[in-house]
């Protein structure tokens, strides 16, 4: 779907595909090395139960305890895409607003559902930052990513609950939350902030994005206006599974180390690129999440040659309110970082020739 020049349909996993199979991918968000052994044993075991339809009782359960909430405030959904679609086709809404840049999937779903979307767009000159007062006063639907993918930018939970209004709903997307440390800024749990919804996915901390986990957070009454615009059995049994699995103690656990690690590994990152600032290229930030958004000239060009260089790395283009000279590169190690910082000193240099 293109819309003003955006390719609203592009993902990172495009640059993975085919050709780019055999690259080291900085384009996709979904943590290296995943899933764990445990989990993947955890989902295993569950096969033998295939025969029977899924029953997410356990699950739901074992989500609304994770946030302190009622069951009747979590929904589980087949990712977080699928549930940007529930809402659009669900919710009767006049004036849909979507703040960018970030995630293309809810304009999708909202243009998808015959919905006239209309764009905030967050300024560079601004790092990207919510100003709770450029929001149209009478949107009765807003969208927010926090963290938000790609700039990486979190917003204070205050200024986004600012947004919440009689009559509204706010739908904020956490699908990165658990990647940011102590997930400070998170509304996930909270009962106090009129219409909101909260939408958590479990593909990126875990690796489960061919598996297709996620779930709502909102008030009962929107749950089940969401539930009823699915179709039966939603969610597959493998997917209930993980649901629970990643809500265990154990997992939350360790997704707290992951977390702390990948803001060590980020750090080492963007100090990488921050040398290369004589060149023109320009890290976004300070960046909270698992990615980083870097402007540097010719970036299409140094794609290109990255991609020649045994990198894969996402176009930043197809999102509203960047342009051609921006791209997105997922956390990694030391080791894959310091190779790539060395391709990325070849790609701009070739570009410079």
């Amino acid at each position: 779907m293109r819309t003003e020049g955006h390719d609203l349909r592009h993902h990172g996993d495009a640059e993975v595909r085919d050709d780019g199979s055999a690259l080291v991918d900085l384009a996709v968000n979904v943590r290296a090395d995943t899933p764990p052994g445990w989990l993947r044993e955890r989902i295993a075991a569950s096969l033998t139960g295939l025969a029977a339809y899924p029953d997410g009782r356990a699950a739901r359960a074992a989500v609304a305890a994770r946030h302190g909430l009622a069951v009747e405030r979590v929904l589980l959904t087949a990712g977080a895409a699928e549930a940007f679609v529930l809402l659009a086709r669900a919710l009767k809404v006049r004036r849909p607003v979507v703040v960018h840049p970030q995630f293309t999937e809810p304009e999708a779903a909202l243009r998808d559902a015959g919905h006239p979307v209309e764009r905030v767009l967050l300024r560079e000159e601004d790092g990207f930052r919510l100003d709770p007062s450029v929001v149209p006063e009478d949107a009765d639907l807003v969208v927010i990513g926090n963290p938000t993918n790609p700039t990486s930018v979190l917003h204070p939970a205050a200024s986004i609950a600012e947004l919440a209004r009689p009559g509204r709903t706010l739908v904020v997307d956490e699908a990165f939350m658990d990647a940011v440390p102590g997930e400070r800024e998170a509304l996930a749990g909270r009962t106090d902030v009129p219409g909101l919804v909260v939408l958590r996915s479990l593909t990126k901390t875990w690796g489960l994005a061919g598996l297709r986990i996620g779930y709502v957070l909102a008030a009962p009454e929107t749950i089940a206006d969401l539930e009823r615009a699915q179709p039966l059995w939603p969610v597959s049994t493998p997917a209930l599974a993980a649901a629970q699995a990643c809500v265990s103690p154990r997992a939350l656990a360790e997704a707290a180390h992951a977390a702390h690690r990948v803001a060590t590994d980020r750090a080492h990152l963007v100090a990488g690129l921050e040398e290369f600032a004589v060149d023109g290229l320009r890290v976004a930030g300070p960046a909270d999440g698992p990615f980083v958004l870097l402007r540097v000239p010719h970036a299409a060009a140094v794609r290109r040659h990255l991609r020649d260089l045994g990198f894969a790395v996402r176009r930043g283009d197809t999102f509203p309110g960047l342009g051609e000279q921006w791209l997105r590169l997922a956390v990694r190690d030391r080791v894959t970082v310091n190779s790539f910082l060395q391709a990325l000193d070849q790609a701009m240099t070739l570009t410079q020739r």
